[in-house]
């Protein structure tokens, strides 16, 4: 392996608190850690501002008082920053700390046996008993003369006095001074840390930037977007939806490959195997003769044109992300200078992409089992920082699943080590554990089964999955409810409230959601064939042209589910997600009307959606709000205002009436105030 990769190939934590020598005085016990993902092999994920909440099982023998502490720190630190760990029942011990910048942090856990809270426990019960503590007063100062001996300045002098105090006073004046607050906090200080029990783990945190844990998607074409239909695109074209695209509320704009397209088996029209002469072809067919990863497609326009879109986009609070798809065309610069990174078939030519029955033979996916792997996964994170110098910080990856996991390891750590705002959203509807794997790997955010989840049952049951279980420490979801390749059935038949109903799921369920536009707000719903996801007249291989204001778009109804996301933190989370109880009226749950809770961190903002996913009829219901949640009885009366409809109803108590028409407005997002 090179010097290169071998400096870059996997991060490893060096700490203090690992390979601790063997010390039979250590009676404290440390198991079940967490978060600790794969025995600590990958890292939790965090924002920066979030907090880690960390717990842990720890007792020892006997009865005496443990005291534990939560240690973090920055991996570029050398000391350490501490935080008391608190009791939260059954022998699980809980702390938490705040994230800083994006970079990587890492925490252990530490415990031992206090003696001095012990000893103190057992004075204040035999002074209640009426025993003479006299020889309990001298075993206090021996102790406390040991944390005199650890500190220093002022502190040592006082802890000093405090020992003769303990010494040589009445014991009634030695006992009140034995539980000064003062003197706990000195102890707390000073601890004797002698025989603390380390955990055998230093756990590593990845912190992300803010965008990655908040953030609205929109996909665009750049080469539709020409000033006069029928010409090709240009990044100085596309500048003028950026007013619009912002105003609308999105601040990530998503372009597919921008990169030149191959000529030799190109696409044509809805993914004819013959391309007429002026077909564009297929974004994802990457290369020609004018370059690769690396170029752009000439017809959208110069590095400097591609600079100045970027710049202008974040003047309207929109970072632009590029799709990365690492496969080629047969006529990309690759195949001729690198041979080896392709297979190879008997008659000589190279392997094109397979699907049976589908061919693909406009790409080429690369070989990651090549001799010379090493260059290989050098060249291929070279692209992205290519793209990082150029301005940009995220990066849509197309199918990653179906390249080596190691090389995401490697290049997605190498990467952030340089970059550490970099967000990696990872393209891959595949097997659980495939898409648990790419997030453990540094993915920062993953495409998910959201699209294919309709029902109320499989909604709650796929977000009770995603937000308690171990998932939810490393795989941020991003929803989308259609792609420029999926084109849902539940969108095809339903017409515009499902459109809505679907766009409100995604944008309250999750914090980070996206849609492929202006397919979306123009509810584009006519597929290739009855039976098939794809669209017709698919944007992927030909060029067209948008009726931005075609009658029936549901523009406003976005750009207002999208403010309310953007005023309310409860939505800019996922985690904290409860699912509330509707009945029909019959005692049965009502199975048309699906209603959530979330809160914010500091439970200031609570915001209650409902939503009918019945596209056809009105459905109406008894919804029970969760009081108890909040500390309030079940007769608690308290308003809630419709941030859809600009009304406010009062409702008194837990259950109340709700009703929703699907042909007006599908959904109800609630601004609870429950101290108005």
């Amino acid at each position: 392996m090179t010097d290169l990769l071998m400096s870059e190939m996997f991060y490893h934590l060096e700490s203090t608190f690992q390979n601790q020598i063997f010390d039979g005085r250590r009676r404290v016990i440390i198991e079940r850690v967490s978060p600790e993902i794969d025995c600590g092999r990958y890292a939790a994920k965090r924002v920066s501002g979030e907090s880690v909440r960390v717990g842990a099982d720890i007792f020892g023998d006997g009865a005496d008082t443990i005291t534990a502490v939560l240690n973090y720190r920055r991996v570029e630190d050398s000391g350490w920053s501490a935080v008391a760990m608190e009791p939260a029942g059954n022998d699980r011990w809980e702390g938490s700390f705040i994230v800083g910048e994006p970079g990587r942090m890492e925490f252990c856990v530490e415990a031992w046996i206090d003696h001095f809270v012990t000893w103190k426990s057992g004075l204040r019960k035999k002074v209640d008993a009426g025993q003479d503590v006299s020889l309990e007063l001298q075993i206090g100062a021996l102790i406390v003369e040991k944390a005199a001996s650890r500190a220093s300045g002022r502190d040592a002098r006082r802890l000093f006095e405090l020992v003769s105090i303990l010494n040589n006073a009445d014991q009634e004046v030695a006992v009140e001074a034995a539980e000064l607050g003062e003197l706990l906090r000195l102890m707390h200080t000073y601890p004797d840390k002698s025989a603390a029990t380390r955990y055998n783990k230093v756990l590593p945190v990845q912190v992300d930037p803010k965008i990655a844990g908040f953030s609205t998607w929109y996909e665009l074409f750049p080469r539709s977007w020409a000033k006069r239909p029928g010409e090709h695109g240009t990044f100085n074209d596309c500048r003028r939806m950026l007013p619009l695209i912002g105003r609308m509320g999105f601040d990530v704009i998503y372009l597919p490959p921008v990169h030149p397209i191959g000529k030799t088996k190109r696409k044509g029209g809805n993914n004819s195997l013959v391309a007429a002469a002026d077909d564009p072809g297929s974004c994802w067919a990457i290369g020609s003769p004018e370059g690769g990863h690396t170029a752009l497609h000439p017809e959208l326009g110069s590095i400097d044109d591609f600079r100045g879109f970027v710049s202008e986009a974040a003047d309207h609070g929109i970072s632009i992300a590029l799709d990365i798809a690492f496969q080629c065309s047969p006529d990309h610069p690759w195949v001729k200078e690198h041979p080896k990174w392709f297979r190879w078939r008997p008659d000589g030519t190279v392997q094109f992409a397979e699907n049976p029955p589908k061919r693909y033979e406009d790409i080429l996916p690369i070989d990651f089992e090549t001799e010379e792997w090493e260059s290989l996964w050098t060249e291929l994170k070279n692209v992205f920082l290519f793209w990082i110098d150029k301005g940009v910080k995220i990066f849509r990856v197309d199918n990653p699943h179906t390249k080596a996991f190691l090389f995401w390891d490697w290049a997605i750590d190498a990467i952030r080590r340089e970059h550490p705002d970099t967000v990696f959203l990872a393209e891959a509807f595949t097997r659980p554990k495939v898409m648990a794997r790419l997030a453990k790997g540094g993915y920062s955010q993953s495409y998910t089964y959201f699209t294919w989840r309709n029902t109320k049952h499989d909604l709650q049951e796929y977000l009770t999955e995603l937000t308690t279980s171990e998932l939810s420490e490393y795989m941020r979801p991003n929803f989308w409810p259609n792609t420029p390749d999926i084109l849902h059935e539940e969108l095809q038949h339903h017409g515009r409230p499902m459109f809505l109903i679907r766009m409100v799921l995604a944008a309250t369920l999750s914090s980070n959601y996206g849609m492929y536009g202006p397919a979306y707000e123009l509810c584009e719903n006519e597929p290739v064939m009855e039976g098939k996801e794809e669209y017709l007249h698919s944007e992927k291989y030909e060029i067209k042209a948008w009726d931005m204001d075609r009658p029936g778009n549901i523009r406003a109804e976005i750009t207002a589910v999208n403010h309310i996301r953007r005023a309310n933190p409860a939505l800019q989370q996922t985690n904290d997600v409860t699912f509330v109880r509707i009945d029909s009226g019959d005692g049965h749950e009502h199975d048309m009307l699906i209603g959530y809770v979330k809160k914010s961190a500091d439970g200031k903002n609570v915001i209650l959606t409902v939503v009918n996913l019945d596209p056809h009829r009105t459905q109406g219901g008894w919804l029970r709000f969760p009081l108890e949640q909040f500390g309030l009885s079940f007769d608690h009366r308290f308003q809630v205002e419709d941030l859809l409809a600009g009304r406010t109803y009062e409702w008194d108590g837990e259950w109340n009436f709700v009703s929703l028409n699907p042909a007006s407005t599908p959904a109800h997002i609630f601004n609870v105030l429950l101290h108005s």
